[in-house]
């Protein structure tokens, strides 16, 4: 890194910096060098690494890196609990508001994009669970299945049922639960309660490539009696791997749908980023170039701020 570069923000300073893309882009090696080059804390926003057991399969900053620079969200929860991107959005806001204050700059990374717009523009979570009204729907999810679950949601919130870009269980369960519990559909919940951003964010997104080590981490996870219907297992690389170590395929075709579902996957991950035209493009094809994009990232972020508190 260059000598005096490194940038302390004022305490009244509310611009934080947002460094996204897909799953094991090179988000992590960026981002503690840019929190060792601006003075800064890291915020994750990623689903999966709020997880403790989870690591090879999230590009979780190892050891060595959760040692060089403070990170929050990270190893926060056991597989067995769920979380939310309303929860996360709550949680974050609080956590970064107290880095300002601390005099440091808030560095958001993530590759899930309803975890950071929870951030960035806030996220209604809905109501509380109630356990009775979840389980009647889980029943009918496993006796009648997905499809005819789906097909209730769009009778009741249409609106919720056509925003679905992939019809997933998960949140179908969730609708149908506040619908139930509140006689409302979610979608009205979403538009009336809209937040005014309380961060200005500058989003800088990072392209690389993907770990290795999965296999090992998934069978140590079903040696532990973790099994893949827990929600922090049900994502690209886990599912694949659990389908090999089941028997249910081979290791040739393992590799190729791990490849082919993390295309994927990235490309939707993509297209949610891309929609956000707040968000700045910094290609990066090699780890060389780790160093370069952080002072680039660094030099718009001082450039930001400097504009900002004029």
């Amino acid at each position: 890194m260059r000598a005096g570069k490194s940038y302390t923000p004022p305490l009244e300073q509310s611009s934080i910096l947002g460094i996204v893309g897909p799953t094991a882009s090179g988000k992590t090696p960026v981002s503690i060098l840019l929190a060792e080059l601006l003075n800064g804390e890291i915020v994750s926003a990623d689903s999966r690494q709020v997880y403790r057991q989870l690591n090879i399969g999230t590009a979780k900053p190892g050891p060595e890196e959760l040692e060089r620079v403070r990170h929050h969200f990270i190893n926060i929860l056991d597989i067995t609990q769920e979380y939310s991107a309303g929860v996360f959005g709550q949680e974050a806001r609080q956590v970064i508001g107290d880095i300002i204050r601390r005099g440091k700059l808030p560095i958001l990374v993530g590759g899930s994009g309803l975890y950071v717009k929870a951030v960035v523009d806030g996220l209604f979570d809905g109501p509380g669970k109630d356990p009775e009204v979840r389980a009647r729907i889980e029943e009918q999810l496993a006796n009648e299945g997905l499809q005819a679950l789906y097909e209730r949601l769009r009778r009741v919130d249409p609106n919720t049922a056509e925003r679905m870009k992939e019809v997933k269980a998960r949140q179908v369960v969730r609708a149908l639960e506040i619908y139930r519990i509140t006689g409302k559909p979610i979608s009205e919940f979403h538009a009336g309660h809209a937040m005014k951003p309380e961060f200005d964010v500058v989003q800088i997104r990072v392209d690389s490539m993907m770990r290795d080590g999965l296999v090992d981490e998934v069978r140590h996870l079903k040696g532990k009696g973790y099994e893949r219907r827990l929600n922090a297992l049900n994502s690209v690389g886990y599912r694949e791997v659990f389908d090999f170590l089941e028997g249910l395929t081979d290791e040739h075709e393992m590799i190729r749908l791990i490849k082919q579902n993390t295309r994927q996957f990235a490309k939707r991950q993509l297209t949610w980023f891309r929609s956000d035209k707040r968000i700045q493009w910094i290609p990066m094809s090699a780890p060389r170039d780790l160093v370069l994009v952080a002072e680039k990232i660094g030099d718009i972020s001082r450039q930001h701020v400097s504009k900002e508190v004029r």
